[in-house]
């Protein structure tokens, strides 16, 4: 807790036990959310049709469902729209808004997007059609002309001084501004909802903490820091998730065989988020949604397994692309950039995440057609993807995102003047020892494997929920000794070690899907077995009522 600033003893009580109601921030220091409301409470008087503009990811599902759910009750009339991946892309869009206003629309609420959309709000204007926006990613300098923009990262831009590292507002500032600037998309929804509470007090009163276990499925798989707001949000979100109303989440988790009792944040990261997204990247994001949405067990099991099929579709795509891809990666640019021929445009950002995590350097991929090419981009450390859209976006026809993600539009004649661009960008920024930032510093440095008990583990698991801006605790072993490696599963993607500290007790480590980065064996022709430095988390192997506490390895470094 030290090592992640908590330092008073009421710091750490508060983190160790995240109160729902001590850290919902007042909805209304989020600027533009006395204009929000007294919108949509005019929607309601007048009994206008209400459109929720969504996004095909699972942040920008979630916050559709939470909208979606609570303005129905509330008592509006509402649709949802969510665009499709490859013939709409990122965003609201000319056509989208056109057939929106078509339809009767008189208000149109964004989630998970909207920020960079100035010539669609002024479209829908002409069209006498409202935008609200809530959205969570970097703005530019000059903002669209909605009726009103939630969005926490204008706040940040606007005032860089008064938030911290974690993006949480400092203690010294008295600036009445809202705390927190690390929102997801469904993040900002759910604060609206928070704020019609206040007009529409007898409906949903205390009822919005079943929408928690939406928050924090969009939390975690968007990848936002799990600390204040966010960790009450995701600590409480995991307990309603145990005891889901939805069948479509009890039917994802049925159909993989996870039992509600035991979800974790990486139930949300590697079971349930991979499966939803699926949907959007090899067909439509609305077979997720629906799944989300429908209250009818028969018919989430019948999606649910759509998207099993899905994702295992998914999986073989994307191994093709990558295998394309890495023949690509020049070693002397500083970012890795491939260029497929019509690769599938819903896997080329996973991809360009295994490209970064294999040659440790922001990457991006892109998909080219014959006229327009499509990229989405990944990054670390100091290095931000979306400063690097902005600052060749005269080559582009639009980009936006992240500092770590993002995504952009190019004409594919442009391709080879806007890559010079980026390597030029990157060497221009003058960084240095980037890599370093790849891993995590160890939080404890141990001797001997006898430290690594289940008592140990069991208090660790107080500090969960992990993710961004909260992992889980790295330990260091600075000198084993590698006694054997065996690599598992159907195409040997996983490895597994056993090491001996220099008292001669074992343990062992897994490295899962990264066999081919961690390939330093026990023996070596030259000088024997190896001495080796490692990093590693800690999580608990149980078979057959016997508990073993074992490691994810993070590191492996061969002592000289």
């Amino acid at each position: 807790m030290a090592r992640r600033g908590l330092k008073s003893t009421d710091e750490m009580y508060d983190f160790l036990n995240p109160d729902y109601e001590k850290m919902k921030h007042d909805p209304f220091l989020l600027h533009g959310m006395n204009r929000a409301v007294k919108r949509v409470v005019l929607a309601w008087e007048n009994n206008e049709k209400v459109t929720i503009y969504g996004d095909y990811d699972i942040d920008g599902m979630t916050a559709t469902v939470i909208l979606w759910e609570s303005l129905r009750r509330f008592g509006l009339e509402v649709e949802t729209y969510t665009p499709d991946r490859f013939t709409e892309g990122y965003g609201l869009n000319l056509k989208a808004v056109e057939k929106i206003a078509a339809d009767g629309t008189k208000l149109i609420i964004t989630v998970d997007n909207g920020t960079l959309s100035f010539d669609e709000i002024v479209r829908a204007k002409e069209l006498g059609v409202d935008v609200i926006i809530t959205d969570h990613h970097t703005p530019q300098a000059e903002l669209p002309d909605a009726v009103a923009i939630l969005n926490p990262k204008t706040l940040l831009i606007q005032n860089p001084e008064i938030y911290d590292e974690n993006l949480v507002k400092k203690k010294l500032s008295r600036k009445k501004i809202y705390p927190f600037a690390d929102l997801a998309g469904c993040g900002v929804a759910f604060k609206l909802v928070q704020a019609l509470q206040t007009v529409f007090d007898e409906i949903l009163s205390g009822q919005e903490k079943w929408l928690l276990d939406l928050v924090a499925l969009g939390t975690v798989c968007d990848v936002v820091g799990l600390v204040d707001e966010n960790r009450a949000n995701v600590k409480w979100g995991l307990e309603v998730l145990k005891k889901t109303r939805r069948p479509g989440l009890k039917a994802i988790l049925a159909i993989a065989g996870v039992d509600p009792e035991n979800v974790d944040v990486r139930t949300l990261g590697f079971v349930i988020g991979p499966r939803l997204n699926s949907a959007g990247r090899m067909a439509t994001a609305e077979i997720a949604l629906e799944l989300l949405k429908t209250d009818d067990n028969m018919r989430a099991l019948e999606l649910a397994q759509k998207l099993e099929d899905l994702n295992k579709k998914r999986r073989k795509v994307q191994d093709k692309i990558f295998t394309e891809a890495i023949a690509q990666i020049s070693k002397k640019d500083k970012v890795a950039i491939a260029v497929g021929d019509d690769w599938h445009e819903g896997v080329i950002g996973i991809v360009a995440s295994k490209i970064l995590e294999k040659f440790e350097k922001p990457a991006f991929v892109m998909s080219r057609g014959e006229k327009i090419s499509k990229a989405s981009g990944r990054s670390f450390g100091q290095f931000s993807i979306v400063k690097t859209i902005h600052a060749t976006k005269d080559f582009l026809i639009k980009g936006g995102g992240h500092p770590a993600a993002g995504g952009l539009t190019i004409e594919s004649s442009r391709i080879d003047d806007w890559r010079r661009a980026v390597q030029e960008f990157y060497l221009s920024s003058g960084l240095k020892n980037q890599k370093e930032f790849l891993y995590p510093k160890p939080d404890v440095i141990v001797d001997s494997f006898a430290e690594f008990t289940p008592e140990l583990f069991d208090e660790i698991i107080q500090l969960e929920p992990f993710g961004a801006s909260n992992p889980a605790p790295v330990f260091e072993v600075p000198n084993a000794l590698i006694l054997s490696r065996r690599t598992m599963g159907a195409n040997n993607e996983h490895v597994k070690y056993i090491f001996a500290d220099e008292g001669g007790r074992k343990f062992t480590a897994v490295a899962f899907g990264a066999s081919d980065k961690f390939t330093l064996t026990e023996l070596d022709e030259n000088d024997g077995p190896h001495r080796v430095k490692i990093l590693v988390e800690l999580m608990k192997n149980e078979w057959n009522g016997q508990i073993n506490i074992e490691g994810r390895l993070i590191r492996l470094d061969k002592i000289d």
